[in-house]
């Protein structure tokens, strides 16, 4: 197969759903040798944050001089961002070449009991492959949905990663924090220890539970003042605010202070994200005798950068992606744009899939819009784009609906004037669709010479697999 018939195998996997669940999925892996065994591997889940701490403990590694591999759930403008090895995308041939190998092994599966490999299952197995043939020094893993039940939590990790617990796929983890705590907690394992930026008592006491039944120590990262040095196993973060576009904070941990770090990611979530990154390398550090010098995690930090997560795209009017797709999320985009930007109006762009909620998202956004405009992407998981109007319930704006994303994208562009802030959120699947050439004349998200990378971009075949 060349990568466009791989592509097209891989997406006509879809029709088979999702299946929590790994016995068919290692019977894949053990076909293809465990190639998830030579991995070292810090596993990261979480329901908002996990990409963005991934992306942040990847690029810190790689500053200290490591090969690393990392595997992104899910993409945003290209189906290789899910696969990176040290900020290059797996090339087309490398991600064709795999899937053509693995196929056989799926046909075969599918006659036995253990029934049909899915999308997700085939998409993780490239990774694993792709990561042990370029011989990484670790593989950083974003947890695809929930962890107890995620085709990633095949892995034997060096460090287990909980960023936050919220509202999400309530209909397949619980429909409280105690249970959605619980079926994340499921990736901690015996040996490795464990990391969170949870600080709701219910599930982070869910996930001290889980920590103490495995033996491992457990981190725990919180939003404080640091005036008064943290007990041990404790990592305070505070907020420092935006300076010239970059978001400032400082991390204060059991063994050192980081004043004055500098996120290229915007909002204060992601000064979270950051303390948790952190404190998961000095966890690598002193579990496994992991060299990181201060100046690679503030290189890291720097110049991480990912699509769809605050990404401006072009400046009057201002053009803001972010893939917020539930309440915490959007909570967290709703905080950041007034300290962020200046703008007059802001013209809203929102759609969004089944198995997200979309009361909380509508209700929390669309009181800071002049206009709104519903919308619904491509994908077969849409939400009717008149479905989320229906489920607000709070006064909304002037809005229309326009179920095309590039149509509702330039709608909002021409009704913008220079001083306006046009946003598209909802769902990475609805920025995915944004035709984001078209309208750029920001800064691009693209490789720079001397910067570390995690994200779109199409020099990947620089790096192969």
């Amino acid at each position: 197969m060349d990568y466009t018939r791989a592509v097209m195998y891989m997406q006509s996997l879809k029709r088979f759903g999702i299946k929590l669940g790994n016995e068919r999925f290692e019977a894949l892996l053990e076909r293809l040798g465990n190639p998830h065994h030579q991995l070292r591997v810090i596993h990261v889940a979480g329901t908002n944050g996990k990409g963005s701490t991934s992306t942040f403990i990847a690029t810190i590694l790689q500053a200290a001089g490591y090969k690393v591999g990392l595997y992104l759930s899910p993409y945003v403008f290209n189906l290789r961002e899910r696969i990176q090895v040290n900020g290059y995308l797996i090339p087309e041939a490398d991600f064709a070449r795999l899937v053509t190998w693995i196929k056989p092994h799926i046909e075969e599966l599918a006659q036995t009991p253990l029934g049909q490999v899915t999308e997700f299952e085939l998409k993780t197995a490239v990774g694993f492959s792709c990561f042990a043939e370029q011989r990484v020094d670790f593989a950083v893993v974003e947890v695809g949905m929930g962890g107890r039940l995620d085709a990633t939590n095949v892995v034997r990790p060096l460090v287990s990663v909980i960023t936050s617990i919220g509202w999400d796929h309530m209909d397949r983890l619980g429909d409280t924090l105690a249970k959605i705590a619980a079926e994340k907690a499921g990736i901690i394992k015996p040996f490795a220890p464990v990391v969170t930026g949870v600080t709701d008592p219910e599930p982070l006491e869910v996930i001290r539970e889980h920590a103490q039944r495995a033996g491992v120590p457990l981190t725990e990262v919180k939003p404080e003042r640091m005036v008064i040095p943290p007990p041990v196993r404790t990592v305070h973060w505070q907020n420092e605010g935006v300076y010239r576009m970059r978001q400032k904070v400082s991390v204060r941990t059991t063994d050192r202070v980081y004043r004055h770090l500098s996120l290229r990611l915007l909002g204060k979530h992601q000064c979270s994200n950051a303390a948790v990154a952190i404190a998961a390398i000095e966890a690598l550090q002193h579990a496994h005798r992991v060299n990181v010098p201060e100046s690679a995690i503030r290189i890291g930090l720097e110049h991480a950068t990912m699509p769809g997560r605050m990404q401006i795209v072009r400046r009057s009017p201002t053009l803001l992606l972010d893939g917020a797709h539930n309440v915490d999320a959007a909570r967290c985009l709703a905080q950041a744009i007034p300290e962020t930007f200046r703008y007059r109006r802001l013209i809203l762009v929102l759609g969004m899939t089944r198995g997200h909620e979309p009361q909380g998202v509508v209700d929390t956004l669309a009181p800071l819009a002049s206009h709104i405009i519903f919308t619904q992407p491509s994908d077969q998981r849409r939400r009717p784009a008149p479905d989320l109007p229906e489920a607000s319930t709070v006064p909304l704006p002037p809005y229309e609906i326009i179920p095309s994303v590039p149509e509702a994208v330039e709608r909002a562009m021409n009704m913008a004037q220079a001083d306006d802030l046009v946003v598209v959120t909802g769902s990475f699947y609805v920025v995915g669709e944004v035709p984001v050439q078209k309208w750029q004349t920001a800064r691009p998200t693209t490789p720079e010479e001397g910067i570390i990378y995690a994200g779109s971009g199409e020099n990947a075949d620089n790096a192969s697999c």
